[in-house]
């Protein structure tokens, strides 16, 4: 399994308001936007989680967090 480095935050909304949010790997994420981008009916991906199977034409939109980069407090000049 990869590093949390390696993982990124996605939400996947669905029709019906129900919105599913992982930690997937950025490949992961990839393959999702290329099978949102093609004639693909369904994609299967590990999550932190478990395993997910979701049906593409299903999804609403798809949200990809930006890697968080918290280092410490600001000072304050």
């Amino acid at each position: 399994m990869t590093d949390n480095a390696d993982r990124i935050r996605i939400e996947i909304a669905f029709e019906g308001t129900q919105v599913l949010n992982v930690y997937v790997p950025v490949a992961t994420a990839d393959d999702l936007d290329r099978a949102l981008a093609g004639a693909h009916d369904s994609l299967s991906f590990e999550a932190e989680d478990g395993r997910y199977t979701v049906s593409i034409p299903k999804i609403v939109y798809v949200k990809r967090f930006g890697r968080e980069s918290r280092v410490g407090f600001g000072a304050a000049a």
